[in-house]
């Protein structure tokens, strides 16, 4: 069987038995960075990876179960490794996991936000995904990000991968690695913007409001959706083939505050900007806003696709 007879058999097995992926940029976006990471990976470190995403309690209950039969090992293993992307956003909708913290879970509360225990974490963490840089274009006073937050738990988990701890640790950390390097390289999971209507912050333009009609209703939403929204790994396969290549010097830097400063700039010039205005909205989106964000949007994938990629061969151990 060809390739794209055996990616469209797939394509049409994915809509029928789907499961519900969760945003992150979102299931779609976090599954291209995963793919253009999985085909740089060095064959030792694509071994290691999938052996320790074996010990997620979603392996054999999910994610195998989500790929048809008929699959061969290669493509089997690359499915995995981009589904298991997209962990971190599907626990927020899994009754065995809650809540912690404040807001609805969105701010760290107390030495339990920090834990890094493994598979006995039934914590959602949701103020991991993000790390709020603030900013105002009013001069309205900032507040400074929370912690922990994306920027502290990628070193964390990268510190945890490259040395001699145990394997189910490791792989509760690799699934949020995969996850948040695509997460701290969408613009609004690296701001704040501060205003007058706004003195708490937009949560990363959560709190901007647009009109609905063509786009999402919010800012955030937007962005997070900009490449397409399907769950089906070969969409998302489709979505990797066709991103940039990234600037070879940009995707050999594997610091995760230079990836934050990156979007947090981004934020600014390229995300915050007309037909966005101060405040809260709601705004209407302009064709020429969306086409410049998406191409922002696709740089960024690709860029964090490679990163992830370099940090997994150089520090998976």
């Amino acid at each position: 069987m060809s390739k794209q007879i055996l990616r469209a058999a797939i394509a049409v097995f994915f809509l029928c038995t789907s499961t519900s992926l969760l945003p992150g940029w979102n299931s779609e976006g976090h599954m291209a960075v995963a793919y253009v990471a999985y085909l740089r990976l060095q064959p030792g470190t694509k071994q290691r990876a999938i052996a320790l995403l074996k010990l997620n309690p979603y392996y054999a209950n999910k994610w195998s179960k989500m790929i048809p039969r008929g699959t061969s090992d290669a493509d089997y293993q690359e499915m995995i490794f981009m589904i298991a992307a997209t962990w971190p956003d599907e626990i927020k909708q899994d009754p065995n996991y809650k809540d912690d913290g404040t807001q609805d879970g969105d701010k760290p509360d107390g030495p339990v936000s920090s834990q890094n225990i493994g598979y006995t974490d039934t914590l959602r963490h949701k103020y991991w995904h993000f790390v709020d840089m603030p900013f105002s274009q009013d001069g309205t006073a900032l507040n400074g990000p929370t912690r922990p937050n994306a920027e502290t738990q990628i070193v964390v988990f990268r510190k945890v991968l490259s040395g001699n701890g145990n394997d189910a640790l490791k792989s509760y950390d690799v699934v949020w690695l995969m996850h948040l390097v695509g997460d701290v390289h969408q613009p609004l999971h690296c701001t704040s913007r501060f205003s007058e209507q706004l003195p708490d912050g937009d949560a990363g333009a959560n709190l901007v409001e647009l009109n609905p009609d063509p786009s999402k209703n919010e800012l955030h939403a937007f962005w997070d959706d900009i490449l397409g929204t399907s769950n089906d790994p070969v969409s998302a396969m489709h979505v990797g083939e066709g991103l940039p290549s990234p600037d070879a010097t940009m995707a050999g830097d594997i610091n995760v505050d230079d990836w934050i400063s990156e979007s947090f700039q981004d934020a600014k010039t390229d995300v915050y900007i007309l037909p966005i205005g101060p405040g809260k909205g709601p705004f209407t989106l302009t064709p020429q806003y969306e086409a410049a964000a998406r191409q922002v949007a696709s740089q960024r994938i690709a860029l964090a696709g490679v990163r992830l990629a370099n940090v997994l061969n150089n520090e998976l151990k």
